[in-house]
């Protein structure tokens, strides 16, 4: 039970220093950019952001006080068993006093030892007497022991009982700051309602730039299908001929020994000794062909052995990818969902919006070849990198460093950040398997 706990406990801690660190982060980018930051989506996704961590923070500390609540409850059951066995030993070393002082009463020790009857007698008598000794100091030793263990619970259980305070300090105080956030963002959503036409001119827009990005990835992935459909063709057709060319040439070595053995059989049949070239080409082994070389069943839609092996890797990196940017949050998550403001609108995120400092570098996530660096209304600068058949997309950069070809690695540097017109710093980042959009988080490991 105490290691359950235990366990608990650090699984516990861990969880609430991670989602501190979080709102850590979150805290740091929007103080950076405070100054320039004007009321807009930008700021509504930020702070529903900040909401979720706060509340997350308060959960957290309702499991903490659930969690030490348990653990004064097992402290304070410890202390009880304790406190049994320390009056059981009491009693029986009381009783044992009683009965050895009543006995010196009775016989004296030194008289009890004299009155052996031999010295093996007198042996096996101060044996005896020096156990019942060691019995009494034994369980003064053992009651000693149980004492110190008791006084220590009763001060963990203190100890426990401070950290819960603590706890639901700390608690009221996220509370607070929770309800700050809260209305906060409430006055941010007024603001925002009353530009409900600019609003919708921005999704309007944002609409037609996720077009563009989709229409630009499909471009992408058809080219590169056509290209590989090309490439296997073509290999296809040399296989073919290089078996054709095989065939023609198993074809002419097998005439020339046909005809070297009718030349024999007819010298024979004349009696005359065969010619020595009519006999090597004869008795000459013939080299097999090598069989051709069939396609690898492992590759999927035409892929190479190497960009194969890329695909499989990346598959395996499931949750482990590096992020594209080293310090952000998720500022809108994957998939459908309402329109934080517009009501009965609504909006799908293709992948990932990651909120960071204004000008943070952009690096690839793993190891590919750049595809397409493209700029895009209302995307800024695109970059498409290729893994197999897998490609990961890195948009509203403001700057490049690669280009169309390159091969890169994983957390090389391939751009930086842009900021927008209302003091946001976001990239938009998307993992696509073929035509599948997939969930960037279960990716992207922890954060």
């Amino acid at each position: 039970m105490a290691q359950l706990t235990q366990r608990s406990r650090q699984a516990l801690e861990k969880e609430k220093k991670q989602n501190l660190e979080k709102m850590g982060q979150i805290r740091t980018i929007l103080t950076k950019t405070a100054s320039e930051k004007q009321v807009g989506l930008g700021q509504l996704k930020a702070l529903n952001q900040q909401i979720s961590a706060q509340s997350e923070q308060i959960n957290l500390l309702n499991k903490d006080l659930r969690l030490t609540e348990s653990e004064i409850a097992e402290l304070r059951e410890n202390s009880n068993i304790l406190k049994r066995d320390l009056t059981k030993l009491r009693a029986e070393y009381g009783s044992m006093v009683y009965a050895a002082d009543k006995r010196r009463q009775q016989v004296n020790p030194m008289g009890f030892l004299f009155a052996s009857d031999n010295f093996n007698q007198l042996v096996a008598r101060y044996r005896y007497m020096r156990q019942y000794s060691d019995a009494r100091q034994s369980q003064v030793r053992q009651m000693n022991n149980i004492q110190t263990m008791l006084q220590t619970k009763q001060q963990a259980t203190q100890r426990k009982r401070q950290e819960q305070k603590g706890t639901i300090v700390a608690k009221v105080q996220e509370s607070k700051k929770l309800e700050s956030l809260k209305e906060e963002k409430n006055e941010v959503v007024k603001t925002l309602s009353q530009k409900e036409v600019e609003l919708r001119a921005e999704l309007a827009e944002s609409r037609r730039s996720v077009g563009r990005l989709e229409s630009m990835i499909t471009r992408i992935i058809l080219r590169e299908r056509a290209e590989r459909a090309e490439r296997e063709a073509r290999e296809r057709a040399e296989r073919v001929e290089r078996e054709r060319v095989a065939r023609v040439e198993a074809a002419r070595k097998a005439a020339e020994r046909r005809r070297a053995e009718e030349a024999i059989a007819a010298a024979e049949k004349a009696g005359e000794k065969p010619a020595p070239t009519d006999v090597a080409k004869v008795e000459r082994p013939v080299e097999p062909e090598p069989a051709p070389k069939k396609a690898d069943e492992r590759r999927n839609n035409n892929l190479n052995d190497e960009e194969s092996a890329l695909a499989s890797s990346f598959t395996s990196s499931r949750s482990r990818l590096p992020w594209p940017v080293t310090k952000g949050f998720i500022s809108d998550h994957f998939g459908r969902k309402a329109h934080p403001v517009l009501k009965g609108i609504y909006v799908e995120n293709q992948g990932v919006d990651i909120q960071t400092n204004p000008g943070e570098g952009v690096r690839s996530v793993y190891d590919g070849v750049v595809q397409d660096v493209t700029n895009m209304p209302g995307m800024n600068t695109v970059v498409a990198i290729q893994h197999g058949d897998y490609f990961t997309v890195y948009a509203k950069l403001r700057s490049v460093s690669v280009r169309i070809g390159q091969r890169v690695k994983a957390r090389e540097s391939i751009g930086t950040v842009a900021t927008d017109k209302n003091g946001v710093s976001e990239i938009q980042f998307q993992i696509w398997k073929e035509f599948t959009k997939l969930n960037p988080e279960s990716w992207l490991q922890p954060h």
